[in-house]
């Protein structure tokens, strides 16, 4: 079960050293700078933010103590490190200079942290191992577990940490036999489901992470009581077997040291993961664009005042014999010198220029769209399926590559390794991952629990750390408790920190309908959605040898990637192919001409192509002689093949699985108009879903999803017109 520990109060007649933690004069004297300097940036900003000199504001006031006291015993550039916004003192501790504080809240380009990308107080800095955190709450514990994942990992794999420091950003790949993953949060983010499901994965592999949940009693307006049930934290986590508990009064640096330093101790020595409870103060409303009086009664404020952890501590200082009144204002005198200087410097540096904007969208380093991806398959062996290709080529590059992992629901052959023997084993729902587990071992190859945001939010861990997690959502229908770690996270990590971190990070998915009894839940589109987000190459193949070709290349590039396997097309045997061999690489943006033609241009991808080539074997009996063009790259898209096509036809009908309003050609559609009208002799036609959802029954599946035959009809209208 998990390890209790309750924080009494020294007392007062207690030798000094334990009065001080074992605490030396110049770590007290450095704990009550950094905590004073932290309330001074605060302060400054909110100068700076009402003179309208800088944009945004969000304190770490009341929050100094404890924070500091961490910083004391966490090892920049050793230690991984997940802070959260109120962590200002943390970041001061850890090396993190008051000028790249005020450059952040400045926007400048030199800007250490996001280059004027993120609001202040957004930390990330990869000199001390602070990983760029973003504005959503409690994303960051998933990535956290991710990292600690990666820490368990290299100590098994360390051939992986040496193919790691060799890719793009290799001096990342920084591996440490004592390190430990720091992650923090307010309590409000405590009662998203990242945080529960963070902890599942943490207890249940004993992973060497630490948890400081910072509780100010307030979620912005939503106290306490209201946002969690019996108002404490640690109270509803003590079922979590092996978590080591901890409260602590978090203004008092002395006790947080004492109970940090334990929680510290206990991770460090691979007992397994941490967390404390700290009790703190919000003196100031949670930003610039918050009013607390609103809501907090002038009582409740008085008595935080009376807690500040800034004030208290200058007072036990000196009562101690630590400092006298003298030395203390010579400091704080020396502290508000610095803050000042720094933020003339801020205020006085370079913003980002205009074109920056579209720096490190993508990998700077490997780009998917080269040339250097074009490989002639070299064929040989039996003919494969779809789902066959893929397990060939994970097989592949597994066995070049020791970075790479595979995880997701049921991809796996048997999490009981000792049933091995007896059972035949799963290998993915699909068997798109079959004997992978067996071949690599069950550190390379996992069951992960039905947590759709914390597969992808390990991932991301994992990939910042230098592995190269190839994750499996099982169908794309269920895709969406993910979709902030998507969108949010690992599409924006690199343009987010200016380049100082990426997320290369493959996540394939299963998609689409034609099942013939898939329904709702199981046949689901909607890849616009995906390629609607910056940073995230989205691709979809539709046969075999694309397959092969796509996912290596997915593996081998450097940015993150979603890649999509339409279920329809999984065993067909239309679409089978020889084994392409391990060097096959197709590059991304690339389409494939499936069938060449005079009449009409129909572009299409995914289980739609199949369909358009009946339709277009119909075509041809009735003297119509249509060109068909697999995109098979959604985004990069071939958009030179879109208009050589369409300048050859001057006809076009864009086809897709999707819903049509919205949906993905519709983009393709308009572009084409816009672009290519003068070469039109007709209108551009879209073919795709009805407005509705799918249903279970055949028939009306059938009429709900796109088939050939409206093929036929709009290219007859097509050619009248």
């Amino acid at each position: 079960m998990a390890v209790q520990t309750r924080v009494k109060p020294t007392k007062a007649d207690a030798p000094k050293s334990d009065r001080h933690a074992g605490l030396s004069r110049d770590s007290l004297i450095k704990l009550y700078r950094t905590m004073y300097m932290s309330r001074r940036l605060d302060d400054k900003e909110i100068q700076l933010k009402r003179q309208n000199k800088i944009f945004f504001q969000i304190s770490s006031a009341g929050h100094e103590a404890v924070t500091a006291a961490m910083g004391l015993l966490l090892r920049p550039g050793l230690d991984w490190l997940y802070p959260y916004y109120r962590d200002r003192a943390f970041c001061l501790m850890m090396g993190v200079t008051p000028l790249d504080m005020l450059l952040q809240a400045a926007g400048a380009k030199d800007d250490p942290s996001s280059g004027g990308r993120q609001m202040p107080s957004h930390w990330g800095h990869p000199k001390y191992n602070i990983v760029s955190k973003s504005s959503c709450t409690g994303t960051q514990f998933v990535q956290a577990v991710g990292a600690a994942e990666a820490t368990q990992y290299f100590d098994a794999h360390p051939k992986a940490v040496a193919q790691a420091k060799k890719a793009p950003l290799g001096d990342l790949a920084r591996h440490d036999a004592e390190e430990i993953i720091y992650v923090s949060s307010g309590d409000g983010a405590t009662s998203e489901g990242e945080f529960w499901e963070s902890l599942n994965v943490a207890s249940a592999k004993k992973l060497p992470i630490l948890y400081l949940v910072e509780d100010n009693g307030y979620a912005i307006s939503v106290p306490i009581e209201v946002q969690t049930a019996g108002g404490s934290i640690s109270k509803l986590v003590t079922g979590f077997p092996g978590l080591h508990i901890s409260e602590v009064d978090g203004t008092d640096p002395i006790e947080s040291y004492r109970v940090c330093k334990e929680a510290v101790e206990f991770v460090r020595e691979r007992k397994g993961p941490a967390l404390i409870h700290a009790t703190v103060t919000r003196p100031y409303s949670h930003s610039l664009s918050d009013d607390e009086k609103l809501y907090k009664v002038p009582e409740e404020r008085e008595d935080e005042a009376h807690r500040d952890p800034v004030s208290k501590f200058s007072l036990f200082l000196i009562r101690e014999g630590i400092l006298d009144q003298k030395q203390i204002e010579a400091l704080e005198s020396q502290v508000d010198h610095e803050v000042r200087n720094a933020a003339d410097e801020a205020l006085a540096a370079e913003p980002p220029s205009e074109d920056s904007i579209y720096v490190n969208v993508y990998s700077p380093d490997v780009d998917p769209t080269a040339s250097t991806f074009e490989a002639l398959p070299q064929l040989h062996g039996a003919h494969k399926t779809m789902v066959e290709m893929v397990s060939a080529t994970l097989n592949d590059e597994m066995s070049r590559d020791e970075r790479i992992t595979v995880f997701g629901e049921d991809v796996a052959d048997c999490s009981r390794e000792e049933n091995l023997r007896e059972v035949k084993g799963k290998g993915g729902v699909f068997k798109a991952t079959s004997g992978l587990q067996r071949k690599y071992g069950s550190t390379r190859v996992f069951n992960t629990p039905i947590t759709e945001a914390a597969i992808v939010g390990r991932a991301i861990g994992m990939a910042t750390r230098g592995l190269k997690p190839v994750a499996e959502i099982q169908f794309f229908d269920y895709i969406w408790p993910a979709m902030m770690q998507i969108r949010d996270e690992l599409c924006v990590m690199r343009w987010r920190s200016n380049g100082a971190f990426k997320a290369p990070v493959v996540i394939r998915v299963a998609i689409g309908g034609y099942l013939t009894g898939g329904a709702v839940y199981h046949s689901q589109s909607g890849e616009s959605i995906f390629t609607h987000c910056p940073g995230l190459r989205v691709v979809m193949p539709s046969t075999a040898l694309d397959v092969a070709g796509l996912l290596r290349t997915a593996i081998r590039c450097d940015d993150p990637v979603m890649f999509l396997e339409h279920k329809h097309l999984y065993r067909q045997p239309y679409n089978r192919s020889e084994y392409p061999g391990p060097d096959f690489t197709i590059p991304f943006g690339k389409a494939r001409l499936v069938k060449e033609g005079e009449d009409v241009s129909i572009i299409t991808y995914g289980a739609f192509v199949h369909r358009a080539e009946v339709a277009a074997a119909q075509l041809e009996r009735e003297g119509i002689s249509a060109e068909i063009v697999d995109l098979r790259s959604l985004s990069p898209y071939d958009w030179e093949a879109i208009a050589t096509t369409v300048r050859k036809t001057h006809r076009v009908i864009v086809a897709y699985e999707d819903m049509q309003s919205w949906g993905y050609g519709a983009e393709i559609a308009a572009r084409i108009a816009e672009e290519l009208f003068d070469e039109l002799d007709a209108p551009v036609k879209r073919i795709a879903a009805t407005d509705t959802f799918c249903a279970y029954q055949p028939k009306l599946e059938d009429v709900i999803l796109p088939q050939s035959d409206a093929v036929v009809a709009m290219v007859k209208k097509l050619i009248e017109y």
